[in-house]
């Protein structure tokens, strides 16, 4: 009896070793692969300039870290630090000239990861994206300032697709040999209700099958079944932590799984194997120091 709907995920085109440099960027799961890749034995970058949900804070991070310019506005709250609508809370500080080194820094390291990288691993986790009512700037992150300074809107596929066909073209150029993955977060974004989640995700898959489709006859791109190995693999709220929002430690393992399947050989997944058991070794050494 087959209790499980399994996803047909085709052998990528190209493989993954442990010499290819790999940049992540997007959200929370990104952090979450990331990690996997890291206790695996990869060189990782993964989200520099902090955790980014929407494509077109995504896309103004990779265009300020391709021209190497970082025109960011800064504001002081109530906090008493000073905060980059771009950037995530981690950056922010109570002296201006700090967060602003901070943020040249991460940029500084972008660009250069991004001009070596092999691998450009993009995670999408909505469609809704905000702006200052002030100037319409788009922000990346509001730092719990109050609602009524902001405009929300939702992306179109059009949007997205037209946007991140212009990206990749421009890392193509930088980057000859970078392969780019995308991937849909499986993480639910509650602030808006499920039946606008549901529409946002609906927006960036399209979006994303569209942008495959549109650009893969002349980039080096792809596109991972993270949100669907969840929702369809899966399918049971024992994968969920216990906010029953993101994914449990064993569901990213099993994506992890998978994805191992989809884009490395057998000899480095056993190295992968070996790289982790070091790791752990590692990791169980600092504790009981």
């Amino acid at each position: 009896m087959q209790l499980q709907t399994t996803l047909n995920i085709p052998q990528a085109g190209f493989s993954i070793g442990h010499d290819d440099p790999i940049l992540l960027l997007g959200s929370c799961f990104a952090d979450e692969m990331g990690s996997k890749l890291t206790e695996n034995g990869f060189s990782v970058l993964s989200n520099p300039s902090g955790t980014l949900y929407n494509p077109a804070s995504l896309a103004a991070l990779l265009l300020r870290s391709v021209s190497e310019r970082e025109t960011t506005e800064l504001f002081h709250a109530d906090d008493g630090l000073w905060h980059s609508w771009m950037h995530h809370s981690r950056f922010s500080s109570p002296d201006k000239e700090e967060l602003r080194q901070r943020i040249s820094q991460a940029t500084e390291q972008t660009a250069r990861f991004l001009r070596t990288a092999r691998v450009l691993i993009v995670t999408f986790g909505t469609a809704i994206i905000y702006r200052l009512k002030a100037d319409g700037m788009l922000v990346a992150n509001c730092h719990k300032q109050p609602d009524t300074l902001f405009r929300r809107e939702r992306m179109s596929a059009y949007d997205i697709v037209d946007q991140w066909t212009m990206v990749l073209q421009l890392l193509h150029a930088v980057n000859p040999d970078l392969q780019v993955i995308f991937t849909v977060s499986p993480v639910r974004h509650k602030r808006d209700g499920m039946h606008v989640n549901q529409i946002s995700k609906g927006i960036l898959l399209v979006a994303v099958d569209e942008l495959v489709e549109r650009v893969k006859a002349d980039l080096r791109v792809d596109y991972f079944p993270a949100y669907e190995i969840l929702l369809d693999e899966l399918r049971d709220y024992r994968f969920y932590a216990d906010d029953m929002v993101h994914p449990s430690s064993l569901a990213v393992e099993y994506i992890w799984q998978r994805f191992q399947e989809t884009f490395m050989t057998a000899q480095t997944v056993e190295q992968c194997r070996q790289n982790r058991k070091a790791w752990l070794r590692q990791q169980h050494r600092e504790i009981i120091r």
